[in-house]
């Protein structure tokens, strides 16, 4: 249970995410961040600390090269697969695999990963995934064109999940894409 949200802004990624854990209804407020820096690529997870622990810690992210639509969906998601293969965390279901549901941001463009690891790029150059993804949506969509800055429309869409959604909760973090 979570929600991370991200949008582009001036040709930089920007994402953010709350801090519950939640099992059941045991709610949990995490130090470890749901959202971070690794490499070139700005990171936001659900699904899985296990997950997203592998991603910060022990994957070791491709460079981008030739197309990046082709890049993200061929060499990235086969490099994340064997991350999380090799860190015991991927799953298999009727010879299917399958893994977790993360952002990413890299040269300026945010990308869904889904459990099928298909890859996904909004067309609205904002995006948010987890159990209070659609409350964020609806924020982010209410504040595009209100010009606020990309840190007070993230905290907005973290708000409205937060304050709908039993699996979403403060604090916040937030990271960016370097430069």
């Amino acid at each position: 249970m979570t929600v991370i949200v991200g949008l582009v802004h001036r040709k930089r990624v920007h994402l953010a995410g709350d801090s519950a854990g939640v099992a059941g209804y045991q709610l949990t407020i995490r130090r470890d961040p749901k959202v971070f820096t690794n490499g070139p690529y700005a990171f936001g997870f659900t699904t899985s600390f296990r997950m997203g622990q592998l991603l910060h810690h022990a994957f070791q992210p491709p460079h981008p090269e030739g197309d990046l639509d082709r890049f993200m969906a061929t060499t990235f998601v086969t490099a994340v697969r064997t991350c999380l293969k090799d860190g015991g965390w991927a799953r298999k279901d009727a010879e299917q695999e399958q893994g977790g549901t993360f952002l990413v941001g890299i040269h300026g463009r945010l990308f869904s990963v889904d459990s099928d690891y298909q890859v996904g790029e909004p067309a609205d150059q904002y995006a948010a995934v987890g159990c209070g993804d659609e409350l964020a949506l609806g924020a982010l969509h209410a504040t595009a064109g209100l010009g606020l800055s990309p840190r007070e429309r993230l905290t907005a869409a973290l708000r409205a999940a937060d304050h709908h959604s039993a699996g979403v909760a403060a604090p916040y973090t937030f990271t960016k894409t370097p430069r």
